[in-house]
């Protein structure tokens, strides 16, 4: 039922401009589901749905568009301050990390390189990424390097 109430928001709202919580309960009243303001307030939350301008000059429900340069932001962050090293032997990547910060660097590196590395293991200051080819292992050698403030003297 929640699952059908929530996609029955995400409907509301791409069709019409709800500017309220109280509008929205009342939508969802006229097709059937009995939700109170605070379930559809904890809907709101829990689908990410935010306030923006309308064309009116008003603000209106909208579904978060699913941005990926916010995870992407804190991918670069982290990677910011938490790579020290980074150097690539054949199709293998290496990367040093300040103590105890490897595992939060080497989810942010899957991620963002995801469709290169094949597979990558963290210790306490240092990953191994597995890629590929060499010449992967080079890229994305220079692709994390470009994310950090770091050298990459492999040319």
């Amino acid at each position: 039922m929640k699952k059908e109430r929530q996609n029955a928001i995400i409907a509301l709202i791409s069709k019409k401009d709800i500017e309220t919580q109280e509008e929205l309960t009342e939508e969802l009243q006229k097709l059937g589901y009995l939700a109170t303001q605070s379930t559809v307030s904890r809907d709101i939350k829990e689908l990410r749905i935010v306030k923006v301008a309308s064309d009116k000059n008003r603000y209106k429900y909208s579904v978060k568009a699913a941005d990926s340069s916010d995870a992407s932001a804190k991918y670069h962050n982290i990677l910011m301050e938490t790579v020290t090293a980074v150097d690539c032997a054949q199709n293998l990547l290496v990367v040093k990390t300040y103590p105890g910060m490897a595992n939060a660097a080497a989810a942010a590196i899957d991620s963002i390189c995801k469709h290169e590395i094949v597979g990558s293991i963290a210790g306490d200051d240092t990953i191994i990424a597995v890629l590929h080819t060499t010449e992967e292992a080079r890229e994305t050698c220079k692709k994390i390097v470009s994310f950090t403030e770091l050298d990459f003297s492999q040319e």
